[in-house]
């Protein structure tokens, strides 16, 4: 049963949002030393390296690993191979406050998705909420001003992202239906390494692709290493297994609420390491955002 929050149930749901937050950031410093999708496969496959030895029996054939292959490709296509390396692209482009608040529409895409493939029921208060949500992703699409909204002139990070945005909606109303054994899902280690096994063939393919098809190249220094390393560990790793922990705890409905900090900590993090200072306008698409999650929660 989700027990009340209490100071180590809110650290353990206030850092995955400050590591999403520093991802965003890194991944923006980093643009021009590593091409977008091949830091998303070196980040993967340093989390592989780390997970391996915390559950290695996924390797073993009773695992799961294989006889459930479809849901883990699928699962490791979406989470893996997709989300972040659409969020590296957007970030060639955007800036991490405009790619996390972007990444705020989560709630639209939950609902449509819900109830177009997973029988899912929309309530008034979800319907209000989304639409707040919605009109907080435009505020940030117009960058305050209506008549950009009009020219329909978009920045392509932002693009990048709606997509990202869309593929982990997707990737989450995967996981809300168990399909592998429980020993499997009971795991955090095991069950993420199985998807990033597989995810690491979609991203070692689309790698394949960005360096055939344009002039990517690496600049390596210790500066992209520390990048790496950050990536690997802390929201690769670490946000996973704090958030685990956080929503077992404290219950998703909760927890869900802290997801919105995500975009507070981009703009004080970009701020400091970026020279990026917030705009009025992400101010009122925040306020948007968080009121429309606050009355999508309302039953």
């Amino acid at each position: 049963m989700p027990q009340k929050l209490d100071a180590r149930t809110a650290f353990y749901l206030t850092l995955p949002p400050l590591l999403w937050a520093g991802n965003a950031v890194v991944g923006r410093l980093v643009h021009e030393l590593v091409p977008p999708i091949t830091l998303n496969l070196l980040r993967w496959l340093g989390a592989a390296l780390i997970l391996m030895p915390l559950a290695p029996w996924v390797l073993r054939p009773a695992s799961g690993l294989y006889t459930h292959w479809r849901r883990f490709a699928l699962l490791g296509l979406l989470g893996v191979g997709c989300y972040n390396a659409l969020q590296y692209l957007a970030l060639q482009t955007s800036t991490p406050l405009n790619v996390t608040l972007v990444a705020s529409s989560m709630p639209l895409w939950m609902l449509a998705l819900g109830a177009l493939f997973f029988g899912a029921r929309v309530t008034r208060a979800q319907l209000v909420g989304a639409a707040l949500s919605m009109s907080g992703v435009l505020v940030v699409l117009s960058r305050g001003e209506l008549r950009h909204l009009l020219e329909l002139r978009l920045v392509a990070g932002d693009v990048f992202m709606l997509l990202a945005t869309l593929s982990w909606a997707w990737y989450s109303w995967l996981l809300s239906r168990r399909a592998e054994p429980d020993a499997l899902r009971r795991d955090w280690a095991a069950f993420l390494l199985a998807q990033v096994l597989y995810g690491l063939v979609w991203s070692g393919a689309f790698t394949a692709a960005e360096w055939a098809l344009t002039d990517a190249h690496i600049q390596w220094g210790w500066p992209l290493v520390a990048a790496l390393l950050y990536v690997a560990v802390g929201p690769a790793v670490l946000a996973y297994r704090s958030w685990g922990q956080g929503v077992e705890r404290a219950g998703p409905a909760l927890a869900g609420f802290f997801s919105n900090l995500t975009p507070l900590f981009a703009a004080v993090l970009s701020a400091a390491f970026l020279g990026e200072l917030p705009h009025l306008y992400h101010a009122l698409a925040f306020g948007l955002i968080v009121a429309g999650i606050v009355v999508s929660s309302r039953r």
